[in-house]
């Protein structure tokens, strides 16, 4: 009996075979149907218990890592020891129903006795196995054992397809035994008991029952059962012996025969045999999968034979073959237990999907129902039908299994079918999920019903063939008055201007809406009927349904029974009165019959209208009908509505196109696109003059927000949320339900009362626990006055939403696309979707298994034509793409008949041609859909999927790092010497080849020109004055850009910066494949990376994201302390900080930086006595550097170096931490920091590093009130330039030079300078072709020219700048731009973009994950609205802004933004002083004095510099006035414009003369409001060519107003 697991031969007939029992491959292969076979034998139930539940928690969980492969292991795990036992004592597993198999001992009767004993051995052993066994899932699996023997039929029956049957009383008997069981009982039957060897079967009597339990064999000390088994196996004739006793079945060993094969294959579904030749068969069809469950069951009178079961159980299975084939359903079993016989038919299998899936098998139930009722021998009918994901796969061994499904859904069907008795019945599920109308379906008492803990509703699907009865034809979306129409503004315009045209003209007029499924026609109709109503108007509406294109002359009998009023009648009485009353003028009395099938009614029938033909009596009701309506048209408009008009019958659509010609009536229909080919009459209204013909798109990402908050009933949700459905959706209503509801059913969403943010305590956690609000006006009621009650969204902790599983009705939708694409198309789509949601070509074409360039090609243009795929030029075409959605339009069907035909098949070709080329020429491709790529991706194998993956990184690793224009290094420099991680690994002919392949010259030859820089020498003397050093600096820039421009190799690059795309499809594909490995290591290396790279590219929401990742995977690598580890460490909390930073949350920053710098052991002192014991040793340290600068010192290495420079980052933003702060002493933590930063850089050797460190100290010494020290460091920056080679990377730091000087400039009030270092860094940057620089020399050019009074100038350098930020689609950018714009509004004295549209950019832009978490921009944005409301005293608008400024605020940046940002909130709260005063509220003196120490604070800060002065010197001198306060107020005037003039600021001296003149002057005129200089700005269109209007532009400048009580 130890038999052991041969090789078994890889056979097309053995694959087969695997799925029959030895009853079928070696039976009687007689064409006959229905054949029967008699013969004896053993029989064996085994129930096993736990699967289902099993297969309930797999299918019900929330993440796509839930995976059929680990519950088909474990399934088979379990199955395959209980297939392997019966297998080695002789047995034959007849089938398997679900989580239960049937297994049979064919022996002569004579043999019963002996083979009844082995079959209990068996047993027992199976018992053992299973015994206090417990799976991986915590799930108890337990059997039960029924065992019967006696007279067995075989039936076969069938007709294209061939099935079988055990029948006999050893069946029922078997069924019997296994129903008494309980867990880990063997029950012998009755019969069984009689017929066994009962000296050696203790058993238990089981009360009132024959049958009896098995408690264990008393075999004699002496029995040698291996000896019996021997002996009884030799009865079998098909049990392994002699060369084959090592093999489990002897089926396995089958040589190929034609023949047998086409005989065994009528057994086996289609789904399988489409597999089997591709050997995918275990791996491909085996998933948790949405299907439809139909099962059928026949009760037969009681008294029939064998023969007459037979012969209806042959008639029942043809029909029900042929009725499931038409919509891909097939009979999956056919098992003869529980009462009669049982079909479980299934729509839904793997490569059989079919759209409306659950109407399908509705319907075929429905007719199996009618037709098996009919059949003589047959008593009771019943079908239970249910819909929802169970498990479809193989279970069983290898040697023998079947293909099966299991699930709570399976037994739901199933217990409906027997607790629910001779009627068809459905679950809630199917009820709701079907497109049949709700009045087809009675809702029916519950039952408990054995197995099933909550079934919820059952229904009885009561046929298609019901009369429909009137009043139920309504629209099926009903108007809301709570719940606006959102995102269809378009739609509804184009209603009104039809409506106004009809109403104006005589003729119709047809509005036809068309979208997919889902896209919300209901919702959009049913609005516009109850926009349309008015007192002379006539709306009637009608919903139909799929069963309505079935009906003839339906829509129309509809229509006309509203227009009646006979749908409102509550007998068919009343609804003859009421007709006839009607009638009578129009149709003789003889005739009124003609109308009993119409309306449902009984007139008398009469000779001549049972004479009449039925072409006469159509065409008789539709003259009755015209009649009607034209006699109701001339009292009141019609318009009529129909929703779903795709299933408007024939007969309805010519009396429809009859009415538009005749009538003067207003058509609104709501359709899906037609499958075939619409009807002449559809074709010719769609096609008429009169008809605007409207495609539905996708709602915006504004609007999806607003309808989340509406459907949650919360004022806003999270950013992650909003992205998360805002992707998933698609812009598709139905799509954001579906996912909504899938996140609530997992419990994912928290709704929760909002905290403020001034009031609660900021962590990392909840540094972007921002919520986006749906879209508001802004002249409302402020939303801040109620935010301490609002309730807002939020997930649950630990949930990734990304990673979640869709919801099964939107994987149903994919499956049902993938289903009907051929089997290379499936190949294509899974593979890109294991790339992810966007994929290269190149990638794709790497991983597809041995395909070549023109078949991908062929595959990808069918996607694309088929909506699979979209495809893009680069990743900028996608950025902009994806920001757009589908947008309503017009089809203008008229025009396109008019065209010649002719040219049609050559347009398609051509069409196709184009579509060719572009899939060729693009190299981004990405799913039109998210579902779609996680439907694919789900379909494979774990194993697949990781050798995928790998394959994957090991593509992508050779691009993983910065473009070519940036020096293609690490995002982190030195990363990778560092952190040693890469897959591949590179041996001297690798590196040999890759030289080849990307062009890599030796270091001395990169980018090097003949032509070198001047030496220092002909530049910078030691004679010159600062201002001379100025010009010669300026010479130095000249003479620089002339040699780039005149160089012969190419200094600059030919594209721009490509480090984004990089990201996009480089890195952080990268992060995921090595997530999904679970190589963690690895992923967290890039997504290190990545943060790295999106900190670089000012988005620091997405760098938080991937930052969080990093955390969760470094979390993981806790307990490695190698330096690697440390090092990742160092690298995470610098990123940290810098994300900290840039969103002005300077505690954590600094935390963060301190934590780095220890890990990178370089620790800064927390104390005022080891800073100044650090600041000595620093000292002394730089001195040290500076006397061995002209030595040959050996560089540090690599490893080393990659440390020094986190330690620069760390300590470049420790010193403007510190600097940021009040207390005085920090001033010297931050001299300090900047002092280590310089000596890091020295310790580098690298000369960019060096000259950063300089320019910074420069700053930071100017900005400290370090007299000496800068200018001796900006010499010294430019001291490294000198004597270098003209190469791509000197040219990048000259660059870098002439913005930082000019920002430097600029920020200490040297205007001029700064204008003429900016237009050459702006000219470098434009060479260099670096956006992610180049804007901002763009903004502080713009802005020094404004403060200039240079208008023509800036504006055009604000040209520049909105053509760069709409070419490169840099959102910082635009809103860079809309500053400046407001700017000129508030302060140039005239209009550039008006500020209607500047107040559009906010509202639009405000929730944008790059402009959010820009504080310093967002907080100028606000803060200049809320000026301009506060000057045209509208308050409740200023409130606002000024409440979103406030929370801003607090977000502390060293920079330009933030510092202009924050001089215009002060302006803010100078401006409100001036309205408390003037409302004389109390202590509004004490208001004041803190407003002044406020801004005097501002003056004396470091980080404030010297260019904001002047404006905070005002503001203070109108605070002084507003007090009473004319001496201080002349002093701060006196102030402010001595700075001006050192400055330049022409601008603010001008206003400063302004307000000294209107302050001391008795006379005010009201054209001197800021109401009436709005009312007279001009725009610079206006102006431009005129130097007298520009100058007069000056005096357009706002009057502080002044309101001075007695009591100041």
């Amino acid at each position: 009996m130890n038999i052991g697991k041969a090789s078994l031969p890889d056979r097309t007939i053995v694959r087969i075979a695997a799925h029959l029992p030895d009853l079928i491959v070696y039976g009687d292969f007689t064409p006959e149907r229905p054949s029967t076979e008699y013969f004896d034998g053993v029989l064996m139930f085994v129930d096993i218990s736990g699967f289902t539940a099993m297969t309930e928690k797999f299918s019900t969980a929330m993440y796509m890592d839930r995976g059929a492969e680990q519950l088909v292991d474990i399934l088979n795990r379990h199955i395959s020891v209980i297939v392997e036992k019966v297998l080695i004592f002789g047995g034959d597993i007849l089938k398997f129903a679900g989580d239960a198999l049937l297994a049979l001992w064919k022996v002569e009767r004579k043999q019963l006795k002996n083979f009844i004993t082995v079959v209990v051995k068996c047993s027992l052993e199976i018992h053992g196995v299973f015994k206090n066994q417990e799976s991986e899932e915590g799930l108890d699996i337990r059997v039960k054992i029924g065992l019967s023997a006696g007279h067995i039929k075989k039936l076969v029956f069938g007709d294209e397809k061939s099935y079988f049957l055990v029948i006999g009383q050893a069946v029922e008997d078997v069924r019997f035994a296994q129903s008494m069981a309980q867990m880990n009982d063997i029950i012998l039957s009755p019969n069984c008991w009689q017929l066994c060897d009962r000296s050696v079967i203790e058993i238990e009597r089981i009360p009132d029952q024959r049958a009896v339990k098995v408690n264990f064999l008393k075999l004699p000390p002496t029995y040698n059962f291996d000896e019996f088994f021997m002996k009884c196996m030799a009865y079998m004739d098909y049990y392994p012996s002699g060369d084959h006793k090592n093999i489990l079945r002897l089926a396995s060993t089958l040589e190929s025969d034609p023949q047998l094969e086409i005989s065994l294959q009528k057994y086996i579904m289609r789904s399988i045999l489409n597999q089997i030749d591709d050997k995918q068969l275990k791996g491909y069809l085996s998933e948790l999968r949405p299907v439809t469950i139909v099962f059928v069951n026949l009760q037969f009178k009681g008294k029939e034979t064998t023969d007459d079961i037979g012969q209806a159980i042959q008639d029942s299975s043809v029909y029900i073959d042929s009725v499931l084939k038409n919509f891909k359903g097939q009979i999956n079993k056919v098992f003869m237990f529980d009462k009669g016989c049982s079909f479980l038919c299934v729509f839904g299998f793997p490569g059989e999907k079919a759209p409306d899936e659950i109407t399908h098998a509705l319907e075929s139930a429905v007719v199996i129902f009618d037709y098996c009722s009919q059949i003589f021998k047959i008593k009771i009918v019943s079908i239970g039908v249910a819909s929802g994901i169970v498990f479809c796969g193989i279970v069983g061994h290898s040697v023998r299994h079947e293909y099966t499904v299991i699930g709570q859904k399976v037994n739901i069907a199933a217990r409906m079918m027997m607790y629910y008795p001779g009627i068809v019945t459905c679950d809630s599920v199917t009820y709701s999920n079907c497109s049949l109308p709700s009045y087809f379906f009675k809702e029916l008492p519950k039952q408990h019903m054995k197995g099933v803990a909550k079934p919820g509703k059952v229904y009885q699907c009561l046929g298609l063939n019901e009369k429909v009865m009137f009043g139920m034809s309504s629209l099926s979306c009903n108007r809301q008055e709570d719940y606006p129409l959102l995102g269809r503004s378009k739609e509804i315009k184009l209603f009104m201007h039809n409506m106004k045209e009809f109403l104006l003209s005589q003729s119709s007029r047809v509005l036809i809406f068309e979208g997919a499924m889902g896209y919300g026609k209901s919702q959009l109709v049913s609005e516009l009927g109850y926009l349309a109503q008015s007192e002379d108007h006539r709306v009637i509406a009608i919903g139909l349904t799929k069963v309505s294109i079935y009906q003839n002359f339906y829509t129309i009998q509809l229509l006309m029974a509203s227009v009646l009023g006979l749908d409102t009648c509550k007998h068919y009485k009343e609804r003859q009165h009421n007709l006839e009353e009607t009638v009578k003028k129009y149709l003789d009395e003889k005739y009124y019959c003609i109308l009993n099938d119409v309306f449902h009614v009984q007139f008398p029938l009469t000779l001549e209208a049972c004479i009449m033909s039925g072409v006469k009596k159509q065409k008789e009701i539709e003259a009755l009908f015209m009649n009607i309506l034209k006699q109701t048209n001339k009292g009141e408009k019609l318009i009529f509505i129909i929703d779903d008009a795709q299933y408007i019958d024939i007969t309805s659509w010519k009396f429809l196109e009859m009415l538009i010609q005749k009538l003067n009536v207003f058509l609104i229909m709501s359709l899906c696109p037609f499958i075939d080919t619409p009807c002449k009459s559809a074709s010719a209204i769609m096609k008429n003059r009169n008809t605007t013909y409207i495609v539905i798109g996708e709602m915006s990402p504004k609007d999806i927000q607003s309808k989340v908050c509406l459907d949650l009933n919360v004022a806003s949700i999270t950013k992650e949320v909003e992205m998360y459905l805002v992707e998933g959706s698609c812009g598709i209503p139905f799509y954001c339900d579906e996912l909504l509801k899938n996140l609530d059913s997992h419990k994912v969403l928290i709704v929760h009362h909002c905290q403020p943010e001034e009031k609660s305590n900021v962590n990392w956690h909840a540094l972007f626990k921002n919520y986006t609000k749906p879209q508001m006006t802004f002249s409302l009621c402020p939303f801040s006055s109620c935010e301490d009650r609002i309730e807002v969204c939020d997930i649950a902790p630990g949930v990734r939403l990304k990673n979640m599983s869709p919801p099964a009705t939107l994987k149903e939708i994919s499956l049902v696309q993938l289903d009907s694409m051929s089997l290379s198309q499936q190949m294509l789509v899974r593979c890109a979707a294991i790339i992810g949601q966007n994929f290269t070509t190149a990638l794709l074409f790497e991983i597809l298994p041995c395909w070549n360039m023109k078949m991908m090609v062929e595959a990808l243009v069918s996607l694309v034509q088929s909506s699979i795929f979209h495809c893009f030029q680069n990743s900028k075409e996608l950025r902009l793409a994806t920001k757009r959605k589908g947008a309503t339009f017009e089809i203008h069907h008229r025009s396109q008949v008019l065209q010649a035909s002719s040219g049609i098949n050559g347009r398609e070709d051509k069409e196709i041609c184009v579509l060719e080329n572009e899939v060729t020429q693009c190299h981004i491709l990405r799913f039109c859909k998210p579902i779609m790529q996680k439907t694919a991706y789900e379909l494979w194998l774990k194993d697949q999927k990781a050798a995928l993956h790998v394959k994957c990184a090991r593509f992508l690793e050779e691009s993983a790092h910065k473009c070519e224009n940036c020096g293609s290094g690490d995002f982190i420099p030195f990363h990778h010497y560092a952190v040693d991680i890469r897959l591949n690994t590179l041996d001297l002919d690798t590196v040999k080849k890759m030289i080849r392949t990307h062009g890599i010259k030796r270091m001395k030859e990169v980018f090097t020109n003949k032509e070198r820089l001047p030496k220092q020498c002909d530049v910078l003397t030691d004679d010159l004055s600062p201002e001379q050093i100025g010009e010669k600096i300026l010479y130095f820039f000249d003479i620089t850009l002339g040699k780039i421009t005149a160089a012969e190799e190419r200094l600059t690059p030919a594209e721009s910066c490509q480090c984004l795309e990089i990201l996009e499809s480089v890195l952080l594909p990268l992060a995921y494949h090595f997530t999904v490995l679970e190589e963690l290591d690895k992923a967290l290396y890039y997504y290190l990376e990545v943060v790295a790279g999106y900190i670089n590219l000012n988005d620091n929401y997405l760098a938080y994201t991937h930052l969080c990742e990093g955390e969760r995977l470094l979390k993981s690598l806790k307990h490695d302390k190698s330096w690697c580890r440390i090092f990742e460490s160092a690298v995470f909390f610098t990123l940290k900080g810098q994300v900290s930073f840039n969103v002005g949350q300077m505690i954590i920053a600094k935390k963060m930086m301190m934590k780095a710098l220890k890990l990178l052991k370089r620790v800064f002192p927390y104390s005022w006595i080891s800073v100044l014991l650090q600041t000595h040793i620093e000292k002394n340290k730089h001195a040290f550097h500076m006397n061995q600068q002209q030595n040959d010192i050996c560089p540090p290495r690599k490893q080393k170096l990659a440390q020094l420079h986190q330690q620069i980052s760390c300590l470049a933003l420790l010193w403007r931490i510190y600097s940021l702060d009040y207390i005085f002493r920090y001033k010297y933590f931050a001299h300090l920091a900047a002092m280590m930063q310089v000596n890091t850089a020295l310790e580098t050797q690298d000369n960019f590093q060096i000259i950063k460190a300089y320019l910074d100290y420069s700053l930071h010494s100017q900005l400290a009130g370090y007299q000496g020290l800068w200018f001796k460091y900006e010499v010294m920056a430019f001291e490294k330039i000198f004597n270098e080679p003209l190469s791509r990377e000197t040219v990048a730091i000259i660059a870098y030079v002439a913005e930082k000087l000019s920002y430097i400039k600029y920020i200490m009030g040297h205007l001029d300078l700064s204008i003429q270092l900016g237009f050459r860094a702006h000219e470098m940057w434009q060479l260099i072709k670096d956006p992610n620089r180049h804007f901002s020399v763009l903004q502080r050019l713009t802005v020094a020219l404004l403060l200039k009074n240079r208008f023509h100038k800036m504006i055009e350098v604000m040209d520049w700048m909105w053509s760069f930020a709409t070419i490169e689609d840099h959102t910082i950018s635009q809103g860079l731009f809309y500053v400046i714009c407001l700017d000129i509004l508030l302060y140039g004295g005239f209009v550039y973009r008006t500020f209607e549209e500047c107040l559009d950019f906010i509202s639009d832009r405000e929730d944008n994950s790059i402009i959010k978490f820009h504080s310093g921009m967002l907080l100028t944005l606000y803060s200049d609205a809320a000026i301009w409301f506060a000057r045209l005293e509208e308050w409740e608008n200023f409130q606002v802004f000024f409440n979103r400024a406030k929370k801003l605020v607090q977000r502390r940046t060293p920079s330009l933004l933030y510092c202009t940002g924050l001089s215009r909130y002060m302006e803010c709260q100078v401006l409100c002083l001036q309205k408390q005063i003037q409302e004389q509220m109390e202590n509004v003196q004490d208001i004041g004095v803190e407003l002044l120490k406020t801004l005097e604070n501002l003056v004396s800060r470091s980080f404030t510099g010297p260019i904001y002065h002047p404006r905070i010197y005002h503001l203070m001198a109108y605070v002084c006035i507003l007090m009473g306060d004319e001496e201080n107020c002349n002093f701060f005037l006196r102030t402010a414009l001595q700075l001006c003039d050192s400055h330049g600021n022409v601008l603010e001296k001008v206003w400063l003369n302004i307000s000294k003149k209107w302050w001391y002057s008795d006379e005010v005129y009201e054209q001197d409001s800021w109401l009436h200089i709005v009312l007279r700005l001009p725009r610079w269109s206006e102006i431009q060519f005129d130097e007298y209007k520009i100058k007069a532009v000056e005096q357009n400048k706002f009057r502080f107003k002044i309101t001075i009580t007695e009591s100041y």
